[in-house]
C-alpha cells in the first residue's frame, strides 16, 4: 500500500451505532408532510413546500455577466440527458436565477448558498460564487437520477420538488487524494475524479504525482524525469511480490502529464472550485527520481524504478541530503510546480524516509557535524525546513505528512495526519494548521468488504469507519487549526480507473458528509438511504461504485469451551437476513438462517454465507475455506 506496510491484521465492525433520526426537512403551518430527499452531503437546513418546478427546454438561465460560466456550466450538465439547451439571460422573471448577495449573509460563509424551489421558478443566492456552484450541486441531486446519464433519455419529467435549502460546509477543507504514480491515468480520467468529487462539495484533489513507481509531471529543466523517471517494466500480481525489473528489461508502462496537459486539469479544475494540492514526495519515495538521476542519492546507484518487488535489506530510495546537488535539483521542481499550481500549498511528502544509507554516507556525515545535527532525524527535519524556505521562496506554504514532526516541526508547515490522529494532534498542540486523514476512517485502498469477494489490498475500512469519521479528537483545544480532511486513494493494488471508481465510492460519499455536514445530524440509517439513491444515478452514469456494504462481515471468534473458533456475523446494514451453508451448497432464503455464533460442524472445510433483504438477494455469496477462516484468527 502507500505506506510501506505488508499485510495488516484485518479488522472487521462488530458493532452497529444507535443515532437518533435528525429532522432533515422542517415544514410549515400550510406545507406538505416532509419528503425523502437524496441530498448527499446532508444540508443544514431542508424545508419541504407544495409543488414542483418543471424543467423544461424553455427554462432560462438568469444571471449577470460575471456569472455566466457557472449558468452555462449547469446548461451543460444537463444538456445531453434532457436534450435541452438552456439559454442563459440576464433578465426575467421566471427560470433558474442565479444571484450574488449584495448584503453579506453571515451565516453561509464563502461557501454556503440558499436554493429556493418554487413552482415558477428557482433562486440560488450566495455570497461568492462557489455557492452559487454548490447550489447547481444541490439542484441536480433534486432532479431524477436520469439527470446523470451520458445520453438523452426517454424521461419527459425534469420535476424538481419545491423546497428552500439553507446550507454551508462545516469544514473548508473537503478533499480527495489519487495516486497517479503506481498506476498512470490520462489526463481525461483525472477530469472525470475531479468532477465526481465536486459533484458531492468536495474542494481539494490532491494529486499524488511523484513516488518510487513513477514521476508523473513534467519538469522542463530537469527532462530525465520523465524520460527515465516515468516508466517501468510492465508487471502484473500482488504488490511487493512481483519480480524486479531485469537489467535488460524495456520499461514501456507508465506514462506522465506536460506542463499544458497541467494547465488544462488546473483550469478544469477552478471552474468547479476545486483546488489541486500536488504532491512531490521527498526525501524518501524518491525511486523514480534517483533512477534519473543517480548522482543524487547516498551511493550513486544504478538504480531502476520500482515496479511493485520488495526493496533489497538495504534500501535506499532518497535524496541525499548531505549532497547540495539534491537542494539544486529540489529548487528547479519546486519552482517549475509552483508556477503551474495557483493553490496555496505545496506536498513535499516527507514520509517514510528510510535513513539507513544515511547513517553510513559521508556526505550526510559531514552535513550533520556542520549543522550539529545528532541524529538522522534531525537531518531529515534540516531537509524539511530547507524545503519549507524553498516553498515559501515561490510564494507557497509547505504541507508534509505527520513524519515531518520527527526531528522537529518546520516553522510555518502544515501537517497532514495520516498514521491515526496524533501527528495531527501534535501539530495543533504546537499551534500549526492540520489536514486529518488518519488510515482508521480515510484509506480508500483498505478493504471494504470481505477479503474472500474483495480484490486483494490489505487491513480495513468499511463504509460505516468512512461515516464516522470526525477530523476534530477533543484533545484539539483551538478546533480552527483543523483545517478539514481528506479521503485517500493510494494505488498499488488499484491498476484501472474502474477499479479506482469502485474503491472511491460511496465511501467517499460518506467523507464528503463528515466534511461538509453538521456534526450533531449525522445519522447512519438515514444516510444510507440516501446513498442508495445516489447509487441509482451512479447507474445511470455508468460510474463504478461498491455494493460491499451489502455483503455478510465474516469474523472467527474463539471458542473457549472445545477450544477451537466459531464464526460469527456481522451486517452494517439493518434488515439485512443471513443465510448460510457448511456443506458445500450454494445457500438461498431457504437456508439456515444465522442467529448466533456458529460451531463448525465436523469435516466441514468450506463456509458459504449470503445476504437478503425484502426476500431478494443483496449481497455476494461468499465462499471461505475453514483453515482461511482459521488463519484470520491467528492474525
Amino acid at each position: 500500500m502507500r505506506k510501506n506496510i505488508l499485510l495488516a491484521s484485518l479488522v472487521f465492525l462488530t458493532a452497529a451505532l444507535t443515532l437518533a433520526m435528525p429532522v432533515i426537512c422542517q415544514a410549515g403551518a400550510n406545507e406538505e408532510k416532509p419528503t425523502h430527499l437524496n441530498l448527499i452531503p446532508l444540508p443544514v437546513k431542508v424545508e419541504s413546500k407544495t409543488g414542483v418546478f418543471k424543467l423544461r427546454s424553455s427554462t432560462r438561465l438568469i444571471s449577470d455577466e460575471a456569472y455566466r460560466e457557472i449558468a452555462e456550466l449547469f446548461a451543460a450538465m444537463i444538456k445531453k440527458p434532457t436534450g435541452y439547451s438552456l439559454v442563459r439571460s440576464g433578465h426575467g422573471k421566471d427560470g433558474i436565477h442565479f444571484n450574488i448577495n449584495r448584503t453579506y449573509n453571515k451565516l453561509i460563509g464563502e461557501e454556503g448558498y440558499v436554493l429556493d424551489v418554487k413552482p415558477y421558478g428557482v433562486s440560488i443566492q450566495a455570497n461568492k460564487p462557489a455557492g452559487l456552484f454548490y447550489g447547481i450541486q444541490t439542484l441536480m441531486q433534486l432532479l431524477p437520477g436520469a439527470i446523470e446519464s451520458s445520453g438523452k433519455t426517454a424521461n419527459k419529467n425534469w420535476d424538481i420538488p419545491c423546497v428552500k435549502i439553507t446550507d454551508y460546509p462545516r469544514f473548508g477543507w473537503r478533499g480527495l487524494m489519487l495516486d497517479v504514480s503506481r498506476h498512470f491515468f490520462p489526463k481525461e480520467l483525472v477530469k472525470k475524479y475531479i468532477n465526481q468529487l465536486a459533484k458531492y462539495k468536495m474542494n481539494v484533489f490532491h494529486w499524488h504525482l511523484t513516488d518510487d513507481q513513477g514521476w508523473r509531471i513534467e519538469i522542463k529543466s530537469l527532462p530525465k524525469l520523465t524520460s527515465i523517471g516515468a516508466w517501468r517494466a510492465p508487471r502484473m500480481g500482488l504488490w511487493w511480490s512481483r519480480k524486479p525489473q531485469g537489467a535488460d528489461e524495456v520499461a514501456s508502462y507508465g506514462g506522465y502529464y506536460t506542463q499544458e496537459e497541467v494547465k488544462e486539469i488546473v483550469a478544469y479544475a477552478s471552474k468547479r472550485f476545486v483546488t489541486i494540492l500536488p504532491e512531490i514526495d521527498v526525501p524518501g519515495h524518491s525511486l523514480a527520481a534517483l533512477t534519473a538521476y543517480p548522482e543524487l542519492s547516498c551511493t550513486g546507484g544504478p538504480f531502476s524504478v520500482n515496479v511493485g518487488n520488495n526493496f533489497p535489506d538495504k534500501k535506499e530510495n532518497a535524496l541525499c541530503p548531505g549532497n547540495e546537488q539534491s537542494f539544486e535539483f529540489m529548487d528547479k521542481v519546486i519552482g517549475e510546480v509552483a508556477a503551474l499550481f495557483p493553490g496555496r500549498y505545496i506536498h513535499i511528502g516527507g514520509d517514510e524516509c528510510d535513513k539507513a544509507v544515511w547513517k553510513d554516507c559521508p556526505k550526510c556525515k559531514k552535513r550533520m557535524e556542520v549543522e550539529k545535527l545528532k541524529t538522522v532525524e534531525e537531518l531529515q527535519s534540516y531537509f524539511i525546513k530547507r524545503m519549507e524556505k524553498m516553498v515559501q521562496a515561490k510564494g507557497k506554504k509547505l504541507m508534509g505528512w505527520d513524519e515531518i514532526l520527527e526531528g522537529g516541526l518546520a516553522p510555518e508547515a502544515t501537517v497532514m495526519s495520516w498514521r491515526g490522529m496524533k501527528g495531527g494532534i501534535d501539530a495543533a498542540k504546537m499551534n500549526h494548521h492540520v489536514v486529518m486523514t488518519p488510515t482508521d476512517n480515510c484509506y480508500l485502498d483498505l478493504y471494504q468488504g470481505d477479503p474472500a469477494v474483495e480484490p486483494p489490498t490489505y487491513s480495513m475500512l468499511t463504509l460505516r469507519n468512512c461515516y464516522n469519521f470526525d477530523p476534530v479528537p477533543k484533545e484539539v483545544l483551538n478546533p480552527a487549526l483543523i483545517l478539514g480532511g481528506q479521503g485517500c486513494l493510494w494505488t498499488e493494488s488499484v491498476p484501472s480507473y474502474r477499479h479506482a471508481e469502485y474503491m472511491t465510492w460511496p465511501r467517499a460519499f460518506a467523507l464528503a458528509e463528515a466534511l461538509w455536514s453538521p456534526k450533531e445530524q449525522k445519522n447512519w440509517e438515514n444516510f444510507i438511504l440516501r446513498m442508495e439513491g445516489n447509487m441509482v444515478r451512479y447507474d445511470f452514469s455508468n460510474i463504478n461504485y461498491a455494493r460491499s456494504i451489502y455483503d455478510p462481515v465474516i469474523r472467527p471468534v474463539k471458542d473457549s469451551v472445545n477450544k477451537t473458533f466459531q464464526i460469527a456475523l456481522d451486517t452494517e446494514l439493518k434488515n439485512l437476513d443471513v443465510y448460510y451453508t457448511f456443506d458445500g451448497t450454494y445457500p438461498d432464503k431457504f437456508s439456515a438462517a444465522y442467529k448466533a455464533p456458529l460451531s463448525i460442524p465436523t469435516g466441514a472445510d468450506l463456509f458459504r454465507v449470503l445476504t437478503y433483504r425484502n426476500g431478494k438477494m443483496v449481497g455476494r455469496m461468499i465462499s471461505v475455506n475453514i483453515k482461511e477462516l482459521e488463519k484470520r484468527l491467528e492474525k
